[in-house]
């Protein structure tokens, strides 16, 4: 038999609650503030503050609700607040992913100072993997300043609400998520039920308040965030830290309620840290002194609002065995075969039996159509041995008929390009002085010097 629920009315100025209504607040004297509520021990709210009264939750109009403004705390790490889509919005969660040293500690440490630099009101810094001595040893190698910011260093739930009521802070981070647990939902951490049940808590704390709060993740072996799938649906931004081979992080989000997901943050870690990357093209273009080898080609992308050149490497060799393969994993290994049977169809030059490896210059991944022109002249370059003109950049969608279609932002891919120095610039419209190109033989006539 279902239990009936438990109505109290409780007094919105003084907290007073009794079990009839009256007109007249008996403990603060308020007349009509005395509202019919709801005893719910398992709220949010009685979690935190020890009040299981809840009061009823009515529809209001949605044109009579103000909109938030000045609603988002820059964090003021250039980079990041990018990614977050000019900052991170009050009265939301943000989940971080990232693989073991890449870097993620260190990034919410130097948010953690320069929010208490910029933003008025206390930072929390909650750490179950690392001591308070660690910490600050990293902020010192950091040359960071520490005054303002609290640190908890514990993986109980409840030492963790008790901190929030004490601090009540703008900023917390949460060091990870998965060495959280609570003893009502068990004694061991990172089990899905201790996952859904701390990420719950803790999401509602923050939902009720102008505060942020950040909570850094583990990864599975392929990269994705571990533990259940719905932890993602239950925070506001899901952001993924990711590098190459060399000491360069990326920083996307998955997920953005409050901006948008194809922004790209760059880093590069160093010994005061991770620093912002201002100019992305320097690193993705190689300078050379000499002549560009052959199999290299050059096409300008888009990763959100920011456009830069980037530079695409193909390798051609004979097939190791009966079944050639496609070796990429900056680029989609199907998008590599299918610009391949492209070519082969529409210039009679034959790669099924050739071994195809692609990378990207920089370990920066491309998923975008419009760099399918430039794929297809380092393909060609690689297979016949013989270099691309200096100083080309190619942009274009390449169809299956061999034609070489438009992309989006033309004029600002060739803008770029201009500025970078780039003399001779290849695209579908013959935007700012590009040379216009309507087919994959049209451009490879242009592009190869014999």
């Amino acid at each position: 038999m279902a239990k009936k629920k438990e109505i109290v009315y409780k007094c919105s100025e003084c907290g007073y609650s009794q079990p009839r209504w009256l007109g007249r607040c008996p403990q603060c004297g308020a007349w009509n503030t005395l509202a019919e509520c709801i005893v719910d021990p398992n709220s949010t709210t009685a979690a935190f503050t020890g009040n299981s009264a809840t009061e009823k939750v009515k529809p209001v109009p949605l044109s009579l609700v103000s909109a938030q403004e000045n609603a988002r705390i820059v964090t003021g790490i250039q980079e990041f607040d990018r990614v977050l889509g000019g900052g991170a919005m009050r009265r939301s969660a943000i989940l971080i992913g990232g693989e073991p040293g890449i870097g993620k500690s260190t990034l919410m440490v130097q948010a953690c100072a320069a929010i208490r630099k910029a933003t008025p009101g206390k930072v929390l810094y909650v750490s179950g993997e690392e001591s308070a001595g660690q910490v600050k040893g990293r902020a010192d190698r950091l040359s960071l300043d520490t005054s303002g910011i609290e640190i908890l260093c514990t993986m109980r739930l409840e030492d963790i609400k008790d901190a929030l009521v004490a601090l009540n802070p703008v900023f917390v981070v949460i060091d990870s998520i998965q060495t959280v647990y609570s003893v009502e939902a068990g004694i061991v951490p990172g089990t899905v039920n201790q996952l859904k049940f701390c990420a719950n808590e803790l999401i509602g704390w923050v939902k009720e308040r102008d505060s942020v709060m950040v909570m850094s993740a583990h990864v599975t072996k392929d990269g994705v965030i571990a533990g259940p799938k719905s932890l993602e649906h239950m925070v506001d931004t899901v952001i993924s830290f990711e590098r190459n081979d060399d000491e360069v992080r990326f920083l996307r989000a998955s997920k953005n309620r409050f901006g948008s997901v194809d922004e790209l943050g760059i880093f590069a870690m160093g010994e005061d840290g991770l620093s912002c990357v201002g100019d992305p093209s320097a690193m993705f273009v190689t300078k050379r002194t000499g002549k560009t080898p052959a199999g290299i080609a050059n096409t300008c992308v888009f990763e959100g609002s920011r456009a830069f050149v980037v530079e695409i490497q193909a390798l051609t060799v004979p097939a190791k065995s009966s079944m050639s393969r496609v070796y990429s994993d900056k680029i989609d290994s199907a998008r590599v075969a299918r610009v391949a049977a492209v070519l082969e169809k529409r210039t009679g030059l034959r790669f099924s039996d050739m071994d195809l490896y692609i990378n990207v210059a920089g370990g920066v991944r491309l998923a975008e159509s419009a760099i399918d022109a430039a794929l297809a002249a380092a393909l060609y370059s690689a297979r016949t041995d013989v270099p691309i003109l200096d100083g080309s950049v190619i942009i274009g969608e390449v169809s299956l008929a061999g034609e070489v279609r438009p992309v989006q932002r033309v004029r600002q891919r060739v803008k770029t390009a201009r500025e970078l120095g780039f003399r001779d610039v290849l695209a579908p419209d013959d935007e700012d002085g590009a040379r216009r190109i309507s087919s994959v033989k049209e451009m490879l006539a242009a592009v190869f010097a014999k």
